[in-house]
């Protein structure tokens, strides 16, 4: 007779599945409420329900003294932690969205997509798209009256990154458009190692079990979810956004990927603009990791902001929105 503690899948030091079902996760469960009044940046957030029966939701950030006369740019954010820890309320997150939403003046909706390994892939895709769509419907007083939906960001690090360009993929596929895409340290894996990238057999297995695991077991690490270089180049060609920034670390075991990521837009006949900054001496998603105060960490915050706001008056020049967003 098998017990609770009959162990499944033992992916330490991100989460522990049991044989009864039951998941234990070691990090990112500390949750941080949203507050009407940040005192030190000013900025405003709220629960948002997108989808009460899936459920999906998002936290909300609005700058200080939001414009009453005109709109603020949307940046549509996905949080990482490998599709199966943190959320969108987590004390990882709240700091680094309330400070960007202040710098960048952003209306941020910080997707809460459902987790693996509970709900496998596609399931946090399928939310997301959906956080997509309910953006584009204004259902929330706070899109209708404040953003601006000609200047959509895309955003995410880690898995978030990886959701991120899945968003645009699709968004290419049907004819729709984002203002931009900024990919810190995109969680983009692969069979065989490529450049610099670690050739351990013990590692390489960790990351193939645990892609299987938040994938439902039928996505090998050459699937185009994973690997956008086994989609091809005419994938990314129809990319539906108009500028991309990519963000990678010396000491990310997942650099290699970004830049092959970055080499195959520059290649693929893609007509937007897209560039590549990296931090040198750091690591996976360090900035979460420190306060702001860290230089390395304000210089990526920075790029962030600049990519943010470059050519804040020029907009999306795409094809169209949503039909049922327009």
């Amino acid at each position: 007779m098998e017990t609770d503690s009959a162990i499944l899948h033992d992916f330490s030091p991100l989460f522990r599945q049991y044989k009864s079902g039951r998941v234990e996760r070691f990090s990112g469960t500390t949750t941080v409420f949203p507050s009407p009044l940040d005192p030190t940046t000013g900025v405003s957030s709220k629960l948002a329900v997108i989808d009460p029966f899936t459920p999906v939701s998002a936290c909300l950030y609005l700058p200080s003294n939001p414009p009453s006369t005109s709109k603020l740019p949307l940046l549509l954010y996905f949080h990482g932690g490998a599709f199966c820890i943190e959320s969108a309320f987590s004390q990882t997150y709240h700091p680094h969205l309330t400070s960007l939403a202040s710098r960048a003046r952003l209306l941020i909706v910080s997707v809460d997509y459902r987790l693996a390994p509970e709900y496998p892939l596609p399931a946090a895709y399928d939310d997301c798209w959906s956080a997509v769509k309910w953006v584009f419907s204004r259902a929330d007083p706070w899109l209708a009256r404040f953003g601006d939906l000609r200047q959509v960001f895309l955003a995410g690090d880690s898995a978030g990154a990886n959701i991120a360009h899945r968003m645009a993929v699709r968004a290419g596929l049907e004819g729709l458009g984002f203002e931009g895409m900024a990919l810190v340290h995109p969680y983009f894996w692969g069979s065989e190692a490529v450049g610099s990238e670690g050739r351990e057999e013990s590692w390489r297995a960790w990351m193939d079990g645990l892609w299987r695991a938040v994938s439902g077991g039928g996505k090998g690490m050459d699937d185009a979810w994973i690997n956008p270089a086994a989609e091809g180049e005419e994938a990314v060609a129809r990319l539906g956004c108009r500028r991309v920034l990519v963000c990678v670390a010396e000491r990310d075991p997942m650099r290699e990927r970004g830049r092959a990521y970055w080499e195959m837009l520059k290649g693929s006949g893609w007509r937007g603009e897209v560039e590549i900054v990296e931090t040198e001496g750091e690591g996976h998603v360090f900035h979460l990791e420190k306060t702001e105060g860290d230089g390395k960490v304000r210089e990526l915050m920075d790029d962030l902001v600049r990519f943010l706001t470059k050519d804040r008056e020029k907009g999306w020049e795409g094809d169209r929105l949503p039909d049922d967003c327009a």
